[in-house]
């Protein structure tokens, strides 16, 4: 036996060993699409494999929910787009043109300045949707 497996074995309580059984292995289904359509519909957001136990079992229903009920197409879809929005580039460009500003290199005409807030704006909004897209909360404005 190794030190390393000694030095686990010691510190494990009797208590502990008696506990640690061997789990069963998994019970696996195989569905149709439109059977397994039918019940992501049903499930509403709620995790597939709990949502089948609780039909099952006749237990109630799961209480934990996705963060999300997006099906799986619409989260690839949407990490594609934080993908693109990564390669982007812009939030490279605006820490040029912010630092340009700083300097006093950027010639601050009131056009100029409508184009930035109008890219602001549109760059809040981009986050706003994808913050809600994947149900996560929006802090509150600093």
């Amino acid at each position: 036996m190794s030190l390393n497996n000694s030095f686990n074995l010691s510190a494990l309580s009797p208590k502990d060993t008696k506990l640690r059984r061997k789990r069963l292995p998994p019970f696996s289904l195989r569905l149709s699409v439109e059977e397994r359509t039918r019940l992501l519909d049903e499930a509403a957001g709620a995790p597939l494999g709990s949502y089948i136990k609780a039909k099952v079992l006749g237990s109630a229903l799961p209480v934990r929910m996705r963060r999300t009920g997006l099906a799986v197409e619409d989260r690839t879809a949407l990490a594609q787009a934080l993908a693109l929005l990564g390669r982007s580039r812009i939030s490279n460009n605006l820490n040029q043109l912010a630092h340009l500003g700083n300097v006093g290199a950027l010639p601050m005409t009131p056009e100029t300045e409508a184009e930035l807030c109008t890219t602001l704006a549109d760059v809040r909004e981009m986050r706003r949707l994808l913050m809600t897209a994947l149900g996560l909360k929006m802090e509150a404005a600093r």
